[in-house]
Order: structure tokens, then C-alpha cells, then sequence
């Protein structure tokens, strides 16, 4: 018997269940693994308000890392041991889980479990918008929408490595301390003064616009994006913005949105992993701390991950 958390209504965080539940041994083309900590992101609040419309009862959450204990017939590449974390596959708040390998990813030795589950998916998201939607360089500016958040902060700490300066704007003042610890700049969006002061540091506007916000704040992107420039769309945690595209397009700039499982496929997972890998042990996210919450606490966890009351990247240890 394995501890796994569903719901069986939408709602808030009282509608987690912790159940205890049979999942057999591996079958053909699976492997059993025992999770040691499971990624908490903001997309699971979405799923259990019902944004999503998923069929119900339903399990909840999409990455954790942990060991193989068993491996099915017809599996390759794995072995009974192997550390492994994935960062898409649904149901993942569970102590134990029966996985298509497709999904896993085998981490170093290096890598804690409590790293691959905090930052696979954040960290992988924040890849594919610095190396796939866009091209982020060394002298280029980087407005960073969301950036008290927590791929919003990976983000800036990633593209400030690679040598771009990196602006991030922070919903209100009280978040400014936050936001700077990762970007150059650190300016509020209730700013008075906002335009002149993007315009002291980005003349014409910033070469990308990276927004976790959406509605929100799709002003404020269409507005500091440069002509020529890019404005990536990524996860629009206040809902899908409405950018008024044709006039965008007659000054050159381009609105790209992406799904990390849908982007990071293929044999960019071995490229995006061994970055990501590579990011973490030079130390790039080190001031971002992770906070752990036992399984049987997710009520709570979801309560405070939707009052947006967590600092630093929240884990589940079942």
C-alpha cells in the first residue's frame, strides 16, 4: 500500500485527500519507483480550482525524484537503484508510483533528490525560454515579468550568468527585496516612475520580455518590449494575456508562448538536463532555498503556494 493525494471536487486546499491505495508490482514497459520528494508548482493550484477540467476523482502534480525498486519486462537503460526524477508525468504527489521510463531522467550523483524535484520543471522551463524560444545573450536585456516567482527567479539568475542584464519587476514594493536578489535592477510595477526608469536602462525597450504574469501584465510587456524584440509568454498566472498582435507585428515584435513537455522533447532532454545539471553546480540557484513539506502537510503547502506566502522552491517528502 502506497500514500497518495487526490481530490474528488474542485475547490481549495481542503479538497486534497491523502489516501492509501494498491499499485501492484510493474508491468510490462514500467518501472516502480519510491519517490523521496515531489516538485509542488504553481500549475497544481490550477488543476485542483478546476481551471484545467480534468475528470475527477483525480490524482495531482507533474515531477518528483526518488529510486527504482522494480523494473517491468521490456524496459531498457534502467536498473533496480537508479536514482531518477522526471518533470511531466501526472500524479506524482504519491509515495511510491508505477512510471512509463519515457518520462525519467537519470540524475548524477551531485544532483540531490530534493534538487531534481525543486527545479526539473522550473529549471527546464526556464531553459527552454532562455535556449529555444528566444536566444538570450551576453548584452542583452532581459525584462522579467513575475520575477518574485519562482521560475521568474531562476530565470534571472540564469540569463544574469550568461551576461544579459536582467531587470525584474515585482508585483509591489513589499516584493522588491526579493526580486533583487536576482536581478540587476529590481523595480515595481505600481512605480510611478516606472517608464523613465526602464527607459534610463533599455533605451528603446528590452530585447526580451519574459512574462509568468499574463493578463496582468501584458501593458506592461507590449509597452518595454524594443522593436525587433520578444515577448515569451509562459505559464500567465493571471490568465492568457490579449496582445493587440497586429500592432505588435508592424514593429517587429513576436509573441511566443511554449509547454515545457511539449518543448523539451526528444533529444533536448539529454542537452536541457545536462545544463540545468551544469547551472546548479556552479551554484546559480544556491540563495534559492527549499522548503519542504511532508506529504501529509499538502493541504497546508497548497494553501500557502496559492497565498503566494512560500519563499524559495516548495517540495513534498511523502
Amino acid at each position: 500500500m502506497i500514500r497518495t493525494v487526490r481530490f474528488h471536487e474542485y475547490g481549495g486546499p481542503s479538497v486534497l485527500k491523502l489516501e492509501t491505495v494498491s499499485i501492484g508490482d510493474a508491468g510490462h514497459g514500467e518501472v516502480r519507483m519510491t519517490q523521496e520528494a515531489v516538485g509542488l508548482n504553481f500549475v497544481d493550484t490550477m488543476l485542483r480550482e478546476g481551471t484545467f477540467g480534468v475528470p475527477l476523482p483525480s490524482g495531482i502534480g507533474f515531477e518528483a525524484a526518488g529510486f527504482i525498486t522494480q523494473v517491468g519486462s521490456g524496459v531498457s537503460g534502467f536498473s533496480v537503484g537508479d536514482r531518477v526524477g522526471y518533470f511531466y508525468a501526472e500524479n506524482a504527489y504519491a509515495s511510491e508510483r508505477l512510471i512509463n521510463p519515457r518520462h525519467l531522467v537519470l540524475l548524477p550523483n551531485d544532483i540531490s533528490t530534493d534538487q531534481a524535484a525543486a527545479l526539473l520543471a522550473k529549471g527546464l522551463t526556464a531553459w527552454m525560454g532562455l535556449r529555444v524560444l528566444s536566444e538570450v545573450k551576453a548584452g542583452d536585456t532581459v525584462l522579467v515579468l513575475g520575477a518574485s516567482g519562482s521560475v521568474g527567479a531562476i530565470v534571472s539568475r540564469w540569463a544574469r550568468h550568461i551576461g544579459a542584464t536582467v531587470i525584474g519587476l515585482a508585483g509591489s514594493a513589499a516584493k522588491l527585496g526579493k526580486v533583487a536578489e536576482g536581478a540587476d535592477i529590481a523595480l515595481s510595477s505600481d512605480d510611478r516612475d516606472l517608464p523613465a526608469k526602464i527607459a534610463s536602462i533599455a533605451p528603446g525597450g528590452a530585447d526580451v520580455v519574459f512574462d509568468f504574469v499574463g493578463r496582468a501584465t501584458e501593458v506592461i510587456a507590449a509597452q518595454f518590449v524594443r522593436d525587433g524584440g520578444r515577448i515569451l509568454t509562459i505559464g500567465a498566472a493571471s490568465g492568457q494575456p490579449h496582445f493587440d498582435l497586429q500592432t505588435l507585428a508592424k514593429r517587429g515584435v513576436s509573441v511566443q508562448g511554449g509547454s515545457t513537455p511539449q518543448v523539451v522533447t526528444g533529444g533536448r532532454v539529454a542537452l536541457a538536463t545536462a545544463e540545468l545539471f551544469s547551472a546548479i553546480r556552479k551554484g546559480l540557484f544556491n540563495d534559492l532555498q527549499i522548503n519542504r513539506y511532508p506529504l501529509y502537510e499538502v493541504t497546508r503547502a497548497h494553501g500557502e503556494l496559492s497565498s503566494r506566502k512560500i519563499d524559495g522552491l516548495p517540495i513534498l517528502v511523502p
